[in-house]
């Protein structure tokens, strides 16, 4: 069974892990939106479940929509937007680390960035 971890942008449940991956559902509500954020020792892909809304990586927004995909390298900035109905995403994290101590939050809404 999995925990749902509530979050102020929405919440996200770790669907599986094993060595060398992470799988995790995350809900971005309307309207709201991750940190602007990096990891040092992951990448990311990402599958758009349900909802509509954006993607930031590496300095371009794309629209996100059922379907669509997308990777996040190593060390690339990113976030979502949730739009209309929320942003519902399946998360796949690969790397050798795969911790939340390894986000580093550039900007946030929410006061969690660490200088």
């Amino acid at each position: 069974m999995t925990t749902r971890v509530e979050r102020p942008w929405g919440w996200y449940e770790e669907l599986a892990e094993g060595p060398g991956y992470k799988v995790k559902r995350l809900l971005v509500k309307e309207n709201a939106r991750l940190s602007l954020q990096r990891h040092q020792h992951r990448s990311e892909h990402w599958v758009i479940a349900a909802g509509t809304g954006s993607v930031y990586c590496d300095g371009a927004w794309m629209d996100a929509s059922v379907g669509n995909t997308f990777e996040i390298p190593v060390k690339a900035i990113h976030r979502a937007f949730g739009g209309p109905g929320d942003l519902l995403i399946i998360e796949v994290q690969r790397g050798a680390i795969l911790l939340e101590s390894d986000i580093e939050r550039l900007e946030d809404d929410f006061g969690r960035v660490i200088n």
